[in-house]
C-alpha cells in the first residue's frame, strides 16, 4: 500500500526568471487504476501549489487530464496568476518529458471574515454509518481476498460499501456511496495533504456512479476529461469519509457526474464534478 503524504510529496528544483517555480515528484505504482489514478496525479499538482502558497486553506481545484503518465518522475510548474492580500490563484502544469499530463488552476485563501450559513443537512444522504457496515475484506470470499483488488489503488483505502451485493448488477440508479479511510495513515495535519484526500475521494466517484445505470458487461470504458473540487468545511480529524457520487446523465459519448464528500460527523467537506469520455473498450 502507499502513503498519501509521502507519495504526493514534491521537491523544489528552481525558480525561473519569469517567476515560475519548478518541482519534481515521483508517481508511485501503488496508486494505479489503468495508469496513475487521476485524483492522485491531481494531488501532486495540489501539493506543488501548496508549497508555493502563503495560505494554508485551499479553496478550489480544477484540472484537465491531458495524458496518461508513466510511473516515473514528473516535473510540476507553478505559475502565480493573481496575488492578492487574502487570495492567490495559481496555474499548475504536470509534465513528463515532452508530454503534458495535466493542467490545473488552484485558488487558496487566507483568513477572511464573511457571511456564514449551512443548510447541507437537508441533503445529507440517509445511509448507515461506517461502524454499522462490514469492511470490503469481510465481504469477499477467500479466493477473492487472495486475488486482491482489481487495481493496486484500492490497497490504499479501507472501504465499507453501502448496498453491497454479490449478484450481477442490473441497471440501478446512477449513484455510488461508500465509506472510505486512507491507509496506513488515515488523517493528516497539513491542510494541503488533507485536501488531497478530497481530490481522490471525489474523483474516484465518477465511473462507479455513472456506470451504475448500466448492466455489467456493457463493454465500455470512460476515462476522465476533467475534475473540479470545491473545499468547504475541512475535517482533518475525520478518518472515515463518505463518498457520495451520482451520474445523472450520459449522452453522445459524454458521462456527467457529481460528487460529495461527508465527514464522520455529517459535515459537507467537499463537492466536485466532471465529465467522462465514454467509448467502447476496443475503440
Amino acid at each position: 500500500m502507499g502513503d498519501l503524504e509521502h507519495d504526493t510529496s514534491v521537491e523544489f528544483i528552481d525558480r525561473r526568471e519569469d517567476g515560475v517555480a519548478r518541482y519534481r515528484a515521483s508517481l508511485s505504482q501503488k496508486w494505479e487504476i489503468w495508469g496513475p489514478m487521476g485524483g492522485y496525479v491531481a494531488s501532486v499538482a495540489l501539493r506543488a501549489a501548496g508549497a508555493e502558497s502563503r495560505f494554508d486553506r485551499p479553496a478550489s481545484f480544477f484540472c484537465q487530464y491531458l495524458g496518461v503518465a508513466k510511473f516515473d518522475d514528473v516535473e510540476v510548474e507553478v505559475t502565480p496568476l493573481r496575488v492578492a492580500k487574502t487570495a492567490l490563484a495559481q496555474r499548475i502544469a504536470v509534465l513528463q518529458g515532452d508530454r503534458r499530463i495535466l493542467e490545473a488552476t488552484v485558488w487558496s485563501v487566507g483568513d477572511v471574515e464573511g457571511l456564514s450559513h449551512d443548510v447541507t443537512s437537508a441533503s445529507r444522504p440517509d445511509v448507515p454509518r461506517y461502524d454499522e457496515l462490514q469492511n470490503i475484506e469481510d465481504l469477499l470470499t477467500d479466493e477473492e481476498r487472495q486475488q486482491g483488488p482489481p487495481f493496486p489503488f484500492w490497497n490504499n483505502l479501507d472501504a465499507r460499501p453501502i448496498g453491497w451485493s454479490r449478484e450481477p448488477r442490473a441497471r440501478v440508479d446512477p449513484t455510488w456511496r461508500e465509506w472510505l479511510r486512507f491507509t496506513p495513515t488515515p488523517t493528516f495535519a497539513d491542510p494541503w495533504v488533507d485536501a488531497c484526500r478530497a481530490l481522490i475521494v471525489i474523483d474516484v466517484q465518477s465511473w462507479p456512479s455513472a456506470s451504475s445505470a448500466h448492466e455489467w458487461g456493457h463493454g465500455f470504458i470512460a476515462p476522465s476529461l476533467d475534475l473540479y473540487v470545491a473545499f468547504h468545511d475541512p475535517r482533518p480529524e475525520s478518518a472515515w469519509l463518505l463518498a457520495d457520487g451520482s451520474g445523472p446523465i450520459a449522452r453522445d459519448g459524454l458521462m456527467a457526474w457529481n460528487g460529495r464528500m461527508w465527514s464522520e460527523d455529517g459535515a459537507l467537506v467537499a463537492t466536485g464534478t466532471g465529465q467522462l469520455l465514454c467509448r467502447r473498450a476496443s475503440a
